[in-house]
């Protein structure tokens, strides 16, 4: 069987293809990672190159040791994974101590794993403790609406949250953990990683100010419809304030709880304050 048969790798190249056709990823923005079942990467005996240099991620992951990654590469664009899998994703190793990896897989033009890794990688390590190991997708994108609500909004949890539950029924019910927020901080790097990380042992979603979201799931479905769902809610609030800044009316708490009542989800009371 070719490598790219295995239906996790073509989920995963849809994923690229669907957000490209967002918008969400003009030139090399955005990244995917997902996090390998034993079964699917049995699948792939034989196709793997285990002879290369093992690489400093960065960080360390200790709880990821052994674990196989599938990965967009750094400074490649979405719009190209479909037309050239090969060339713009990878599958990738951790290494025993969680802080090496080893490319067995694609970039075969060169190239290195998406600048996010670090990032990726304690998301990962997070998710997958707090979801008792279901959580396997790590998605960021560069959502319009989101990243434009960041520079009129204050930077909070509880307001980003609200706002957003309140401009479509289904938000509390899609993602009725609320939203995380991260400051502006420089992309790539450790600090980022880690604020994000610490964010996401209580959040499926975190904004980074300025420039996008991350969102984690358990599949590559569910990881692209709460990041849809997120973004579409802050399409109707961006044209809710273009139209008029002080809504007229909105769910307000007390049916927030009958909604999580008749739903059967728990809507944390810190994003129910009377307003």
């Amino acid at each position: 069987m070719n490598i790219l048969e295995l239906e996790f790798i073509k989920g995963f190249i849809r994923m690229c293809d669907d957000g490209f056709n967002q918008g969400w990823h003009e030139r090399n923005g955005g990244n995917l990672t997902y996090r390998i079942k034993a079964e699917e990467i049995a699948k792939t005996a034989g196709m793997l190159d285990e002879s290369k240099e093992w690489v400093a991620i960065g960080t360390e992951v200790p709880s990821l040791a052994g674990e196989y990654f599938l990965v967009t590469g750094s400074g490649k664009y979405f719009r190209n994974v479909a037309l050239a899998p090969e060339t713009n994703i990878a599958i990738i190793k951790i290494d025993d101590t969680g802080t090496k990896y080893q490319l067995q897989w694609g970039l075969v033009d060169g190239g290195k794993p998406t600048s996010e890794l670090p990032s990726h990688l304690m998301n990962h390590a997070v998710k997958k403790a707090a979801s008792n190991g279901k959580h396997r997708v790590i998605y960021h994108a560069h959502t319009t609406n989101v990243i434009a609500l960041t520079f009129v909004l204050p930077l909070r949890d509880e307001v980003f949250t609200r706002e957003l539950w309140e401009m479509a029924t289904e938000c509390p019910v899609v993602f009725p953990g609320g939203i995380g927020m991260v400051p502006w901080m420089v992309p790539g790097g450790k600090a980022i990683a880690v604020a994000t990380s610490k964010l996401m042992e209580k959040y499926d979603v975190a904004i980074w100010a300025h420039h996008g979201m991350f969102c984690s799931g358990e599949d590559f479905d569910l990881t692209f419809g709460l990041m849809h769902t997120v973004e579409k809610s802050a399409e109707i609030l961006v044209k809710v304030l273009s139209i008029q800044p002080t809504k007229l009316q909105t769910i307000q708490a007390d049916e927030f709880r009958e909604l999580a009542n008749d739903f059967n989800v728990n809507l944390p009371e810190e994003f129910l304050f009377e307003k």
